[in-house]
């Protein structure tokens, strides 16, 4: 047995290649010793391979020579020559471009040699460099050489290994985005796993602290003894280039050391202790811990805390509302059928899947639900949101199958169907309802009382019924067609369930049941012979092994090319088939050869072809995806050990032609990640022509509105060229369907084939459906035989017919005669098709009723940089993580326990790393419902930020500051009147006030109205934070302090803002809503509602106080007291309160500044503010500012500052100013300096400049106004 004798360090990246070599080679037996090699082999350096007992021809020095026996031991050194040539070129670039490049950024770090700042930048930067021109190579590329690891990729590895760890940090992994692929691929490897443990890629780079050699019990990193090039006595002689490189690395080693000594001398010496930062203040967390029975109302005496917590406001309200009935369209009245003046309003949840748990898209969702429906309701209207849960086929078949592996080692096959089906209830009934309870805690207004699971008896008959009704007259049927087949699954799937990966050419791709990758984006020519002479017909195909199953091969009529082969045959290479050469439309003559191979049974196209020239279908798999129907060697095989097979054997005949990358997209199952199959199967199918043109007409003739409208044109098409719709699933868990087939005990009837539907019945139960068999062969019942189907039915069936079977449909119930028709269907506009559309054909079909009036479609969530919600990427957000909070770690820990596979894993947590470096901070429902709502413009994708999230939750936090001041200031004792109306005595500042309360109203009423989302919250927002708490209540607070009759009126006025704004708020933000209006007074205390969900929303004819002429003035107000402001932040004026003359233009302009005096005054923290008509004189010693055409701004600063003082400051500024600017423009006005500086910097350098520029403007003027004053 060989020994090899390595360095333990983990950073020794030499010993570390000579591992990898060696656990990728198994055929070389190797005992890895991590000590120094024996004396008597005279070798001084690891790593070192002794092959044999101590001779010297047997004994082998240097991580490339050790490395390059092992690999081509193990056959990982190249296949050919050529392969093994470009595998010592990696080697060389390894050794003379990176480690030389690596070690001089790492070793600093690790205290190898000294830190110096500069070289470390500039060594930085030609790593990144070396680095970037490796990425080029890569961007084809999976590994460095051919198709699998080889020893290139464990080499170049290495030498990357402590970069990775140590100094790339995530900005520069995004830049390297093909290296880093590549590495994290070699990483994750088995053989990579066992030899490095799990490598943790840099966060930042900082001095790294290892262990000691001594701990070790072994040598320094390798690199610290010997140098780049340390191999050169087992590999090719050094050229003389190579030579002066590592000269001139020694020369900068012996500089390094020099700084290391200057260093050491420095940290004798005492150092000045730093200064220590303030500590970022942590977003407070307050608990609510008054003991409250779960239902009964929560402690509304107790002072409110002094900052806005999410947990505290949150606590015990939803089972107060639900315990109250507030949800329920009972609550307030006597009967749900009595006529409401006010209306009704319908809308059902959009089911989700009960093996889900919520994402963003989810909360989306049901915050645009939530806020429609609370809207509703406060508007008086008959309410009910209806909850319900989708049984979700495939997912909770495929869950429970695992589990069920998992924990008892059997498959649903061991178990049997009936026995399958009750260990899925048993898993429903454990887990299934997780998903409401996050609903409620996203506070989702829903009447849990009418929830809905689609497998309830309730729901089960009235899709048996739908079935039947469907099947009875005809618009379902039998047929063999071709389905979306998914392998794994042994299922057909539905269209929403592919995903199409989009491929740019070559692409190697893991596939569920095989070990290597498949190789998939590449176009494979080949060529049939005709029948009867030497011509041959090139056809081409990118699934080769589906030439199995061919029967034609198709040409264009026009295509002259062809013309003479009319009539012609050709020769299948590999069994005794003649195949016509047809002549169809379909063929592009300009693509390729103008020559297509037709497999009718395995392509959508050539199906239709197939059945336009009666052509045979011959079926080449079986559900597992094995080979049938096809001759000796490729019989059983799986489908892609065929497609090598097929092109080995297509050479060996001298038929294959060429392989060359092609663009294409490849159909993967979104549930098992399989390759999608088009496989012909026999199926249930709704024929939907007529019901799409009645569900178009709908739309077109304006019964049934879709908003936004730009989707009409995708409805249209849809529905105009709808295709009929595969209902049939091959699981146990769903709706089994209630058809048999047919077999009848009596030699005169002829037996029937499964594809002919004259031999299908369909009943709700076996002797219902007998007897409609036996009338239809008219024999007697006992001569029957029935076998039902085995499948289910499409999930997306009973959920088509969900807004009507919630309601007990088919029977004539209440609930149905109230609340069927709904109003509005909202929804995210990707399933607009798959479950918008079946719900408007299924809903006119069976009920002849549009299901609903309205189809509101929000935007897709994407994550900050735009990108798609995936596991993969790791930015998918859980939105209970965005309410309460949650750590990095808690975020990685998601990904360990999700079915990911490592490489995705950690690609995942890179991605978490980088958007949230320190986790999610807990933000609150309410702050994620109004972002939610404020990013949901209509038609856009939602780039969904979390630090707007936070945002947010500031805004509460003002929110409540405000309503705490405002109720202090109110007094305990303070009554509000009966009725928000205007007395008359009110001030200027209180009818602005009032005006904007009224235009608030009006802006939340036409945005709930139009479904304009950001328009309400940006009401809201604006009135609360600019309005309300920035101008009227720091304007009103002399008032208040006078006692005068005047405060009592300003009191009436705050309590109509707070009362109006809080019920603005309440269907965005519920909980802090309900906490804050709990605390305030009743103007009717008797009569008013007790909660703030079920008052009135606030309507523009109540509040009608809006008057263009106020907010004029308190524009122009305004807009001097921001020029003041502006003055004194000129001058420095903090705390000083200065007087303040205004030059009015006109005397009505003196009126005005008369008349909003003391606003100016209290808002501008100004000493006085004099009103001068413009011929009179303003004093001298002020700082002049224009407020507008109308006033001009005079602040006395005579008195008040030390002008020699200020003028002397303001000239050493300005000589910093000019030394800056003119030192950019020296470096701008170099030759080179557009050709070699980047142009961010460039961009960076210009903004400098005229922010220098506008900066030196400024200083100059205030001297002026200074020297003025001398």
């Amino acid at each position: 047995m060989a020994s090899l004798y390595v360095s333990p360090h983990p950073d020794d990246f030499r010993s570390v290649l000579a591992l990898l070599a060696a656990e990728l080679s198994p055929s070389s037996r190797v005992k890895t010793i991590t000590e120094d090699p024996p004396v008597c082999l005279n070798v001084r350096s690891r790593p070192t391979l002794v092959l044999g007992p101590g001779e010297g021809d047997t004994v082998l020095s240097g991580a490339n020579a050790v490395s390059w026996y092992l690999a081509h031991q193990g056959k990982k050194a190249g296949i050919d020559a050529k392969q093994q040539s470009q595998v010592w070129q990696w080697l060389s670039f390894a050794d003379n471009e990176l480690i030389p490049a690596s070690c001089a950024v790492v070793f600093p770090l690790m205290g190898v040699i000294a830190m110096d700042k500069k070289h470390q930048q500039s060594s930085h930067a030609e790593l990144l460099r070396v680095l970037k021109v490796l990425d080029k190579m890569l961007e084809p590329r999976t590994y460095l050489v051919g198709e699998s690891i080889t020893l290139a990729d464990m080499a170049v590895s290495a030498a990357l290994l402590l970069p990775f760890k140590y100094v790339l940090e995530p900005a520069d992994r995004k830049v390297l985005t093909n290296v880093t692929r590549w590495f994290t691929t070699c990483i994750n490897q088995r053989h990579f796993l066992k030899v490095l443990g799990e490598v943790t890629l840099c966060e930042k780079m900082v001095p790294v602290t290892t262990k000691t050699n001594a701990d070790y019990e072994a040598s320094p990193p390798a690199a610290a003894t010997v140098g780049p090039a340390g191999d050169a006595p087992n590999g090719p002689p050094k050229t003389e280039a190579q030579l002066k490189k590592e000269a001139k690395k020694r020369e900068k080693l012996e500089k390094f050391q020099q700084k290391k000594e200057m260093e050491a001398k420095k940290k004798t010496q005492p150092t000045t202790e730093k200064k220590a930062k303030p500590e970022k203040k942590e977003l407070g967390i307050i608990t609510y811990n008054i003991p409250t029975p779960s239902g009964e109302k929560k402690d509304v005496i107790s002072a409110l805390p002094d900052s806005y917590s999410p947990q505290y406001v949150e606590a015990a309200w939803y089972p107060w509302w639900e315990k109250q009935g507030f949800f329920k369209p009972e609550y307030g009245r006597k009967s749900i059928s009595e006529p409401n003046p006010n209306g009704i309003f319908m809308m059902c949840i959009p089911p989700p899947n009960v093996t889900g748990s919520l994402h963003l898209g989810h909360a989306l969702t049901n915050a645009i639900q939530d806020s429609l429906t609370r809207w509703h309701r406060m508007r008086g209207e008959t309410t009910l949101w209806n909850p319900g849960c989708d049984h979700a086929g495939i997912a909770t078949q495929v869950v429970v199958e695992k589990k069920l592996m998992r924990d008892r080692g059997m498959s649903r096959h061991d178990l049997g169907r009936e026995n399958f089906i009750q260990e899925v209830w048993k898993w429903k009934n454990e887990k299934g309802d997780r998903i409401y309870h996050q609903l409620k805690k996203l506070g989702s207004s829903l009447d849990w009382d009418r929830a809905c699971f689609t497998m309830d008896s309730k729901l089960s008959y009235a899709v048996q019924e739908a079935f039947i009704r469907m099947h009875d007259e005809g618009v379902i049927y039998r047929s063999n067609r071709l389905v979306n087949w998914s392998c794994s699954l042994n299922s057909a799937i539905s269209d929403i369930e592919v995903d199409k990966k989009e491929l740019t050419g070559r692409t190697l791709l893991p596939v569920p049941g095989y070990k290597d990758k498949v190789e998939f984006g590449v176009l494979v020519s080949f060529v049939y012979k005709v029948d009867g002479s030497d011509e041959e017909v090139i056809v081409a195909t990118t699934r080769i092994e589906t030439m199995l199953g061919d029967t034609a091969v198709a040409v264009h009529p026009q295509d002259s090319r062809y013309q003479h082969l009319k009539g012609k045959m050709v020769a299948h290479p590999f069994c005794d088939r003649k195949m016509p050469i047809v002549f169809d439309d379909f063929v592009d003559m300009n693509f390729g050869t103008g020559a297509v191979k037709i497999t009718p049974a395995h392509d959508h196209n050539d199906y239709d072809v197939g059945v336009r020239h009666k052509l045979p279908f011959i079926n080449i798999l079986d559900e597992n995806g094995s080979l049938i129907n096809v001759p000796p060697p490729f019989l059983g095989m799986k489908r892609f050990e065929a497609r090598t097979a097929v092109l080995e054997a297509l050479k060996k005949r001298g038929q294959f032609k060429e392989v060359k990358d092609n663009p294409m997209v490849v159909p993967v199952c979104s549930r098992s990640k399989d390759i999608v199959e088009p496989l012909l199967k026999p199926q249930w199918y709704v024929s939907c022509a007529d019901m799409g043109k009645q569900a178009a007409d709908a739309v077109r003739e304006g019964r049934l509105k879709i908003i936004p409208d730009h989707h009409l044109k995708t409805w249209f098409n849809w529905m105009d060229n709808i295709r009929d719709w595969c209902i049939s699933r091959q699981l146990w868990w769903g709706h089994r369907i209630p058809a048999y087939f047919i077999t009848i005990n009596d030699p005169s009837v002829k037996p029937g084939l499964d594809v002919d539907g004259h031999y299908w019945v369909s009943g709700k139960s076996e002797e219902i459906a007998r007897e409609k068999a036996a009338k239809r062969f008219n024999v007697t019942p006992d001569k029957v035989t029935l076998r039902q189907d085995e499948d289910v039915l499409d999930t997306w069936f009973s959920s088509g017919i969900f807004p009507f079977s919630i309601f007990g449909w088919p029977n004539e119930t209440q609930d149905l005669s109230v609340f069927y028709p709904g109003t509005l269907l909202e929804t995210g506009h990707d399933i607009l098709f798959f479950w918008v559309a079946r719900m408007v054909m299924m809903g006119l079909k069976l009920t002849g009723k549009l299901p609903f009036k309205e189809v509101y479609l929000h935007a897709v969530v994407r994550d900050a940089h735009g990108r798609k919600m995936s596991k993969s990427l790791g930015n998918v957000i859980d939105p209970l993580d965005v309410i309460t909070g949650i750590s990095l770690e808690g975020l990685h820990a998601q990904l360990t326990n999700s079915n990911l596979d490592p490489l995705e894993a950690e690609r995942a947590k890179q991605g978490q790393k980088s958007d949230y470096p320190n986790g999610i901070p807990e933000c609150g429902t309410d702050a994620l419902r109004f972002a939610l709502c404020a990013y949901t413009s209509q038609g856009r994708d939602i780039n969904l930020d979390v630090n707007r999230i936070l945002g947010y939750r500031h805004f509460c936090n003002k929110l409540w500051n405000a309503v705490k001041f405002s109720m202090k200031t109110l007094g305990d004792n303070f009554v509000p009147s009966e009725k928000a109306q205007l007395c008359g005595e009110e001030s200027v500042t209180d009818r602005w006030i009032l005006s904007r309360v009224s235009a608030a109203v009006a802006l939340c009423d036409a945005g709930f109205k139009a479904y304009d989302f950001p328009a309400i919250t940006t009401a809201i927002y604006n009135f609360w934070l600019y309005e309300l708490c920035d101008v009227y209540l720091e304007s009103v607070k002399p008032v208040f302090a006078s006692g005068q009759k005047e405060a009592e009126v300003c009191r009436q006025s705050l309590y109509t803002c707070l009362d109006v704004g809080l019920r603005l708020l309440a269907p965005i933000m519920p909980f802090l809503s309900e906490e804050l209006y709990q605390r305030l007074p009743r103007r009717r205390p008797q009569h008013d509602a007790p909660s703030i969900g079920v008052t009135s929303y606030p309507g523009t004819q109540e509040f009608c106080w809006n008057s263009d002429e106020v907010d004029r003035n308190m524009d122009f107000v305004m807009s001097v007291v921001r020029t003041i402001r502006s003055l004194r932040a000129d001058y420095n004026l903090t705390k000083t309160r200065a007087d303040c003359y205004l030059q009015c233009r006109d005397s009505s302009t003196v009126s005005l500044v008369h008349n909003y005096n003391l606003q100016i005054q209290t808002l501008s923290y100004s000493q006085a503010v004099i009103p001068l008509s413009a011929e009179q004189s303003v004093p001298g010693g002020c700082a002049v500012a224009i407020a507008s055409d109308r006033c001009t701004v005079n602040l006395m600063l005579k008195g008040l500052i030390d002008v020699e003082k200020e003028v002397t400051k303001l000239m050493s500024k300005q000589g910093e100013l000019e030394k800056q600017m003119e030192k950019l423009q020296e470096k701008m006005a170099k030759n080179d300096y557009k050709g070699k500086v980047p142009v961010k910097v460039q961009e960076q350098d210009a903004d400098k400049l005229q922010q220098s520029h506008t900066e030196l403007e400024k200083v100059k003027e205030a001297m002026d106004n200074f020297k003025k004053m001398l």
